[in-house]
């Protein structure tokens, strides 16, 4: 937990950067990604987080969410964090960001006050997750994810319950949650 994170206000501009545990204690509003992993067929990938982690342990989530260092660009970083928890190669050009958003979850002692932008990634595989990050990763189409969010929302993490909305929305209208491949 000692990555310095960079420290933003409401319209994702820099000002500062902080150790990430003081950050999330002191309800820091900071720079963060979350990466939506989506196969040919339209599946998305999710990971439940593995329960030693310092918030939201055995929740589900989308396939990686993170932050950039302080110095360090938001798609380079998501690339090293697909690679360190999920074992993926990734180059900064297969990566499109979808939108972003700000949202504020408290837990014990911490919380969640995170710029988060959102990426998708097609990839179907292989994965090496990390057991230290990830406890288990599954794959579900979009129609049984939105049945899911309705029926158990809790079974969850809080940024998941906003962003996975918006991205089967995003996909719904490009028509990519039906395995059609993506236009260049």
């Amino acid at each position: 937990m000692s990555d310095e994170l960079i420290l933003v206000d409401l319209f994702d501009r820099e000002t500062g950067s902080g150790e990430k545990l003081a950050v999330h204690r002191n309800r820091q509003l900071h720079r963060a990604f979350s990466v939506f992993i989506r196969d040919g067929s339209g599946r998305l990938l999710l990971q439940r987080r593995a329960r030693g982690k310092y918030h939201s342990g055995g929740l589900w989530a989308n396939a990686c969410c993170s932050h950039p260092r302080k110095g360090e660009s938001l798609l380079p970083a998501a690339c090293r964090r697909l690679g360190e928890e999920l074992g993926v190669p990734v180059q900064e050009t297969d990566l499109r960001e979808l939108f972003s958003f700000v949202y504020y979850a408290p837990f014990d002692r911490l919380s969640e006050y995170e710029y988060d932008h959102v990426l998708l990634l097609s990839h179907g595989g292989p994965f090496s997750p990390d057991p230290g990050e990830i406890e288990e990763l599954r794959w579900i189409s979009p129609e049984a994810l939105m049945e899911e969010l309705t029926r158990t929302p809790e079974r969850f993490c809080a940024w998941f319950l906003t962003a996975a909305p918006r991205v089967l929305s995003i996909l719904k209208e490009e028509g990519l949650a039906d395995g059609q491949k993506e236009q260049p």
